[in-house]
């Protein structure tokens, strides 16, 4: 599965566990069975964690630092991921 169907795959997953109260209390208790009854690939051992945003309880994410990217290249795309991460955490659910 290329990265952009496995983005797919887990944006489905999402408009299906909004629509689906069984699907959602399955992903929320076991998130890697459920990810990869639904075709996402996963490495051996991975644990996947499933948090659920609130009017009252925001999440951010940090992400594994990339770490081919040299410096400045890490400067400017923090600029740019901090904006849009900071936009859809002010946005709220």
């Amino acid at each position: 599965m290329t990265a952009a169907e496995s983005d797919a795959a887990i944006d489905d997953i999402i408009a299906k566990a909004w629509g689906d109260e069984a699907f959602r209390a399955r992903l929320l208790a076991d998130p890697a069975a459920v990810l990869r009854d639904e075709g996402v690939d996963l490495p051996v051992g991975a644990l996947v964690q499933v948090l659920e945003d609130t009017a009252t309880v925001q999440t951010l994410v940090l992400p594994t630092r990339p770490w081919d990217l040299v410096e400045d290249a890490l400067e400017g795309a923090a600029g740019v991921l901090s904006a849009v991460c900071y936009d859809s955490f002010m946005q709220g659910p």
